[in-house]
């Protein structure tokens, strides 16, 4: 009775085989047959896109593709087949079907997967919102750069998930990052190696590096900033504009001084840095600017040729928001906010807390290097004011470009306002033509010398409205 039932098991053992090696070959034939669509979809449709340009690059980036995805459904075949010789004989058909039906539903949803990431018509919408979301190797291409697997997930196209245009009418989000972050990769990496969720590391430094050679904007990140361990109240607002703030509420490793006192005292040689290096002396130094003319001397330069009330009186009551793009601790717009107007002040950390003292005297501080186009729209602002940041240190066509970006964010009427703009004589010709070039009506316009250089430099300041330009 043994034997019997042995040959029995066996025949129905044989039976079975049999057709799962059926449905294997249909599977394998069925995936290859669908492929084969797929690519030819696939080559059909590169004729009437981008890849007209770059044919050659294209065409193999999509065969890579298709060869890796026959590969891996091949190979799940063959190691399905395998683990079946290996499985004990006394298995019922009932779980050998139940297993080999979710395994050839496996390789039919990659199939699908495939197809639908090939179809003409949403690859179409896709490449119509933006260049790179229907080709996969230039999306794929900054993230293969990098090592540190954040700096990866943050530059890959991020579909959105319901498959459709979000509000924005894009079909994914494009995260971006400055040029020069690929020419600084030892740098990038070092500042996105971090344990995601933990608190980062005090290396704000090396983000100001980053950004101020090029690698601007930066990416996100996904650890909590630091903050000061002892972090006080601000003062309230009507005490906080002429008064220095609590030490505690600063990080103090990154800088040669180590609290405000330091900072606001006469000695410039042991702050750290040079530009502004009374600017956080609030009550001689910074209390008078833009509303008493300074008294010239050779001991001393100008700090503000024009007065604020001056130029406000070129525009009686035009002149309500504005961008101060200097070095400095937010005087100017501590000045403004006296007469009703708004400034924001943008500023870098250049050897001290610029941006903390602004934010904590209770202004608005905006973190942004010369490198960045303004983060406001055409024709918004009634004001931008520049003093000690452009001087003759600065490229002639970078110059221009700048220029060019201030219009664009200044609306018609509105004042730029120049303050002690300063160079070498023999270059100020080259510079005013900069400005002239804007055919902006002068109303303020003079040039006087730099006393503390022997006569070799010279400070130009003008005010200047923009004129409107209607279309043409």
């Amino acid at each position: 009775m043994t034997k019997p039932n042995i040959s029995v098991k066996l025949r129905r053992w044989g039976g079975v085989r049999r057709q799962i090696s059926v449905l294997g070959i249909l599977a394998l034939l069925v995936s290859i047959a669908t492929l084969s669509r797929f690519f030819s979809i696939r080559s059909r449709f590169i004729s009437d896109t981008l890849c007209n340009h770059v044919n050659t690059e294209c065409q193999s980036g999509f065969r890579r593709e298709t060869g890796i995805a026959v590969e891996t459904v091949v190979d799940k075949i063959q190691k399905e087949m395998n683990e079946m010789r290996d499985m004990p004989i006394h298995s019922s058909a009932e779980t050998i079907v139940a297993r080999y039906s979710a395994f050839l539903a496996d390789i039919l949803g990659l199939i699908e997967s495939l197809q639908t990431s090939g179809n003409p018509q949403e690859n179409s919408e896709i490449r119509a919102v933006h260049p790179l979301a229907g080709r996969k190797q230039p999306s794929d291409g900054p993230a293969e750069f990098f090592l540190i697997e954040e700096i990866r997930k943050y530059v890959r196209v991020k579909p959105n998930r319901l498959g459709k245009q979000n509000f924005m009418g894009a079909n994914g989000t494009f995260t971006s990052i400055g040029h020069a972050c690929f020419e600084m990769k030892k740098d990038i990496e070092e500042y996105m190696d971090y344990d995601v969720g933990e608190i980062c590391r005090d290396d704000w430094k090396l983000a100001q590096k980053l950004m101020v050679h090029g690698c601007d904007p930066l990416p996100r990140r996904r650890c909590f900033a630091r903050a000061p361990q002892l972090y006080s109240k601000p003062f309230p607002i009507n005490e906080s504009m002429w008064k220095l703030p609590d030490n505690r509420n600063v990080r103090w490793s990154q800088y040669r001084c180590k609290n405000f006192t330091c900072l606001a005292s006469s000695s410039t040689a042991r702050k750290g840095f040079f530009k502004c290096a009374d600017c956080f002396n609030l009550s001689d130094h910074e209390l008078p600017r833009w509303i008493k003319q300074p008294v010239s001397g050779p001991e001393m330069n100008l700090t503000a040729d024009f007065l604020i009330p001056e130029v406000l009186n070129i525009r009686p009551g035009g002149i309500r928001i504005g961008l101060d793009f200097s070095v400095g601790t937010g005087t100017f717009a501590a000045r403004m906010r006296e007469f009703n107007v708004t400034i924001v002040s943008a500023t870098i950390n250049l050897g001290a807390p610029f941006s903390e003292m602004i934010a904590l005297r209770g202004l608005v501080p905006l973190y942004l290097t010369i490198n960045q186009r303004l983060p406001f729209f055409d024709n918004t602002l009634d004001l931008l004011h520049t003093t000690r940041f452009l001087d003759g240190w600065i490229d002639f066509v970078l110059l221009d470009f700048i220029l060019y970006d201030w219009d664009r964010v200044l609306r018609p009427g509105g004042l730029l306002w120049i303050d002690s703009f300063f160079c070498l004589k023999e270059d100020l010709d080259d510079y005013l033509e900069g400005f002239k070039m804007l055919r902006y009506r002068k109303h303020k316009w003079i040039v006087v010398p730099k006393l503390d250089k022997d006569d070799r430099e010279v400070f130009f300041s003008a005010v200047l409205e923009k004129p409107p330009r209607p279309f043409r």
